[in-house]
């Protein structure tokens, strides 16, 4: 079925849903809740970097407190007023300190650290981010300043600056302050990277948890990573995990529901699905992954959600596209043909969408507009097996036997040979009054058929005969 083929639209929309909810893990207070790190969580985080393989998982729990790396040295009683205030979260109080120290002493390490750290308390971003960097020209070493620094490009979502931030804080002694503030700088690495170089996050992840307890959080991303290396059963075990001490987590719901769909366990995804939506009514991508393990049931319900999914999300592609392959499998060739040509105005170079408008139109029995549309398909995705048997199945109807012949050779690199492709080589040769090549063909379509194509195979015994004269 059409709809079957476009289910990973779905599953795009649900990852987004996830980035949008893991993105907020950046700031350093999410990490502050643990619990206890299950070998588990290493079995999954091993699978996609088993060069861990034999560490061992770390037992000592520990809560990083802020703190500055230098503890040791010499106070001045200005910077050491200013602390105070911070401590108490009076940020003008700090600052009023602050700024005239800074003046005279434009070189202050630890005094433009803590002037950083009162403009990122007040969501000054940029201000925070350049007394950051003074501080760590000020004192290279400041495993605080680059911690810092890290993280707040990784909330200003700039991760190509970040990185180098946290990676040399991950090599910096951080003195008298928690080890495992480092922890940190792993985890916000782990997330950087989960796209780029799931292996890399994984490694990320491990060194995180060799520092400190593991946290929902931690589970979640090792799920997704498992997930990215195709092993759903470990992905599903940790989403469980999440699950099992906070029922109404959403991105575990999400994730769960979307690797049972990729294992084709729609029975139980549907009451995954169901249990998360009965929490979050209006989310749009559970709602999303709801329809699509109903579609692949086969139960009628899933028409109408989707139907009110679209209305509630008009703009949203995914569900655009998704509703036009359940109205296609509905036989409405016409209404899933209007929404393909909707989103082909904004995409007409989509591979995919032009396969659709094309088996729509085939539907329709415009066979020469939909050869058309197959032939602009196989250039815009000339890797498409499903483009170049459009362009076959049309180009044979419309009497093409040499463009058929080309289109099958074309598909034969992307795909394998079914009963309804040698049947379209079959009938080609013939066309050409190629005996031999059509002989050979109508047999092994014969072989294949299985008495599926009763018409076709009928006509395949009619040629071998009068061929065979």
């Amino acid at each position: 079925m059409r709809l079957r083929e476009h289910l990973r639209y779905v599953s795009q929309a649900v990852q987004i849903k996830l980035r949008v909810l893991f993105c907020r893990c950046y700031r350093l207070r999410i990490f502050e809740l643990r619990f206890a790190p299950p070998a588990s969580l290493w079995a999954v985080l091993l699978i996609c970097c088993p060069s861990f393989a034999q560490q061992s998982p770390p037992t000592q729990d520990t809560t990083p407190q802020a703190s500055h790396a230098a503890a040791q040295e010499t106070v001045p009683a200005e910077v050491a007023a200013a602390e105070a205030a911070i401590g108490n979260s009076d940020w003008p109080a700090a600052e009023a300190k602050l700024d005239p120290w800074l003046v005279s002493h434009p070189n202050d390490a630890r005094a433009l650290f803590d002037a950083g750290y009162v403009a990122d308390a007040q969501n000054r971003l940029d201000d925070a981010a350049t007394l950051y960097r003074r501080a760590v020209a000020a004192n290279p070493k400041s495993f605080e300043a680059h911690l810092s620094l890290g993280l707040l490009l990784a909330r200003q979502q700039k991760p190509d600056e970040a990185r180098p931030e946290l990676v040399t804080a991950t090599t910096l002694d951080p003195g008298d302050a928690d080890p495992a503030l480092k922890a940190r700088a792993w985890r916000a690495l782990a997330r950087i990277d989960r796209d780029a170089n799931p292996t890399e996050a994984s490694n990320d992840l491990l060194e995180a948890l060799k520092l400190s307890s593991e946290t929902p959080q931690d589970t979640l991303l090792a799920a997704e990573l498992a997930e990215k290396a195709g092993q759903w059963s470990a992905a599903a075990g940790a989403y469980r995990r999440v699950l099992a001490k906070d029922p109404k987590s959403l991105p575990a719901n999400a994730g769960l529901g979307h690797v049972l769909i990729l294992e084709k366990q729609y029975p139980e995804a549907e009451t995954v699905l169901r249990a998360a939506l009965e929490q979050a009514p209006d989310d749009p991508a559970l709602t999303a992954q709801l329809a699509t393990a109903l579609v692949a049931q086969d139960k009628a319900e899933a028409l109408p959600m989707v139907q009110k999914l679209h209305a509630d999300h008009p703009a949203d592609a995914a569900i655009t596209r998704m509703l036009a392959a359940v109205l296609a499998d509905a036989g409405d060739y016409a209404g899933s043909d209007q929404l393909d040509l909707h989103l082909l105005a904004a995409s007409p170079d989509d591979a995919e969408l032009l396969v659709a408008h094309g088996q729509n139109l085939v539907h329709e029995g415009l066979l020469a507009q939909a050869y058309g549309v197959f032939d602009k398909a196989t250039k815009a995705g000339p890797a498409s097996a499903d483009a170049w048997s459009g362009l076959a199945f049309t180009a044979s109807r419309t009497n093409r036997p040499d463009v058929t012949l080309h289109a099958l050779t074309m598909r034969s690199q992307h795909a394998e040979e079914n009963a309804s492709t040698l049947f379209l080589w079959a009938t080609a040769y013939d066309s050409l009054h190629q005996k031999d090549q059509a002989v050979a063909y109508y047999r092994r379509f014969l072989a294949a058929a299985e008495g599926k194509y009763p018409d076709q195979q009928w006509q395949a015994r009619q040629r071998l005969q009068v061929l065979g004269k």
